[in-house]
């Protein structure tokens, strides 16, 4: 796996939108941060570009992308928002330039194509928060943004976390690899299809019903992406739907029973997802997940 080197002050970061059109507000707070704390950074020429739902056409959003991955001067990625959009242009996107100098790519939701298929490409990159969840509501710097600089800046992170559900205890070290559930599922059968064999799992998802959760996490399941990974961490399930009809299962009773016949690791209440609390995760480093009861710790080990 290739580690992209850390950021220092003076490194450039780009920001760009593959996915769904952002506006300005959301940026420019996030823009004179960084330059505060010393780093040059550039907007991709259509970041703030409208077509429809779109952050501009397919070609614009590709065009500011690719100039990005390709650039060897610049040291981060961070994608200004999810919404939809990346898989119209990720089969055109090169990522031979990308491979030889790689740099950390940031974002969660929709960017979840990217981070699996640079992960197959042997990349780690961030899955964490993205410029509108910089700030806290007074303008602080917000506990996902530490995160994130901690992990840019090259330090090492460990999380202590618990909820109100029972988890499977274990503790169990591997890859990191994972983000959101809806965007894993949609890349079953493709080029940047997720790898999981050895590797601890993380999966968030919002806005979908119980059922379709269900149809998905029995999706992996059927097609072996369960069966051997090393544990599974669960994020934020917001904003969950259910039929007039009620499938008769929370979230908490879906995953535990597609997983039931095996013997790893399972902890819940992991704070990343789009929720307000997202902290970030490298994916790609390996780290060490150790759950007791409600309790659970994850942390960097390399």
């Amino acid at each position: 796996m290739k580690i992209p080197s850390s950021i220092k002050p003076g490194d450039i970061i780009r920001i760009v939108s593959p996915a769904g059109k952002v506006s300005e507000k959301h940026i420019f707070p996030a823009v004179e941060w960084l330059q505060e704390q010393g780093y040059k950074v550039e907007l991709g020429k259509h970041v703030f570009a409208s077509h429809f739902q779109f952050a501009g056409t397919d070609n614009q959003r590709l065009d500011d992308l690719q100039t990005a991955l390709d650039d060897p001067k610049t040291a981060a990625i961070i994608c200004s928002r999810g919404g939809y959009g990346t898989v119209r242009i990720i089969n055109q996107t090169d990522f031979t330039k990308f491979v030889e100098n790689p740099k950390w790519l940031v974002g969660f939701s929709d960017i979840t194509i990217l981070h699996s298929c640079l992960n197959s490409r042997g990349v780690a990159t961030i899955h964490g928060a993205m410029p509108q969840y910089f700030f806290d509501n007074d303008g602080a710097p917000s506990e996902n943004l530490k995160s994130l600089m901690k992990l840019l800046t090259g330090q090492k992170v460990s999380y202590s976390f618990k909820n109100g559900e029972t988890n499977r205890p274990g503790k169990v070290s591997g890859e990191l690899v994972g983000g959101n559930l809806s965007i894993i599922s949609s890349m079953q059968g493709t080029p940047c299809e997720l790898k999981t064999d050895g590797k601890i799992l993380f999966l968030e998802d919002i806005d979908e019903f119980l059922y379709h959760t269900d149809r998905m996490i029995h999706q992996l399941k059927h097609s072996g992406k369960l069966d051997n990974i090393a544990g599974l961490v669960l994020g934020d399930f917001t904003e969950m739907k259910d039929n007039e009809s009620p499938f008769g299962k929370t979230i908490h009773e879906i995953i535990m029973d597609a997983v039931q016949e095996f013997n790893y690791p399972v902890c819940f209440g992991f704070p990343a997802g789009h929720d307000k609390k997202n902290l970030a995760l490298a994916f790609g480093l390996n780290w060490e997940l150790e759950v007791l009861g409600q309790n659970a710790t994850l942390g960097i080990i390399n």
